[in-house]
């Protein structure tokens, strides 16, 4: 009977000594999920949204030193690599199997976007300054819509093959809704008439919005085509040539299933 009642105690506090380890190990692992969340969702916007109001400054300082525009280190000058709307920009890129024109934000890289994004220095180069006054958002805006080089930084990028600020066609860029400095998170909440400025070394280009998209596939290019319109649901958008910005970014917030389109047209000047 002794031998038999020490065999169920020694049974009993295995068992509880496995619980108890599988509870510190759950305890563990969660505090790890933790942590790699508030390094996403906070510390990756803190970087992100610090390095990208350098950038703006730093643009600011630059463009005070040389304000006239058409110097060789210009945005829209010819000799400026892939500067926007002109000769040797690079294109849109084209579906391909593992990467879909995309919306807003691509998941990668692919061959045929490298090859038509050009050289990272294009890619990555700030060149304008997005304000958007009743977000109170101020952020730079680079060549190309690479995750890696552009969006994660907190910057807002322009598709590739679509028009520059204030040209004739679609001014298209993308940006992130949640996380890298999310520059586009509550883009959700324009209205018609709100202002969309772009500064360039020297001259301003005021956008005013007209249209929204609440929701829309990754596939749907025609958001981002000279004439804006989409190709899912055909009602949406606009008809007749002009000069338009286009914003893109992900929806709902956390997902990118969806997305999220604002839409305006150049103000006279």
């Amino acid at each position: 009977m002794v031998v038999q009642g020490s065999g169920r105690r020694a049974r009993r506090a295995g068992l509880v000594g496995v619980l108890w380890a599988a509870a510190e190990l759950t305890v563990t692992v969660g505090v790890v999920v933790l942590l790699l969340v508030v390094h996403q969702v906070w510390w990756t916007n803190r970087q992100a949204a610090a390095a990208a109001q350098d950038r703006v400054q730093a643009l600011e300082r630059a463009w005070g030193q040389d304000p006239a525009p058409g110097g060789p280190d210009a945005p829209d000058s010819p000799d400026a690599p892939g500067a926007p709307g002109v000769p040797g920009a690079p294109d849109l890129p084209e579906p391909t199997a593992t990467v879909p024109v995309p919306v807003p934000v691509p998941p990668g890289p692919g061959p045929a976007e490298k090859a038509a994004a050009g050289p990272a220095a294009q890619r990555d180069r700030a060149y304008a300054v997005l304000r958007i006054p009743r977000l109170g958002l101020v952020v730079p805006v680079a060549q190309g819509i690479d995750k890696r080089a552009v969006l994660d930084k907190g910057y807002v990028g322009q598709y590739p093959g679509t028009a520059g600020p204030g040209e004739r066609g679609n001014f298209a860029l993308a940006g992130h809704r949640n996380t890298h400095g999310e520059p586009f998170r509550y883009i959700n909440r324009l209205r018609a008439g709100d202002e969309l400025i772009v500064d360039i070394r020297g001259r301003r280009f005021t956008y005013v919005v007209g249209k929204t998209l609440s929701e829309t596939t990754e596939r749907d290019t025609g958001v981002i085509a000279p004439v804006p319109r989409s190709v899912v649901k055909p009602d949406q958008g606009y008809g007749e040539p002009g000069a338009y910005i286009t914003l893109t970014t992900c929806t709902p917030e956390y997902s990118s299933k969806y997305r999220l389109v604002v839409w305006g047209t150049l103000k006279p000047s």
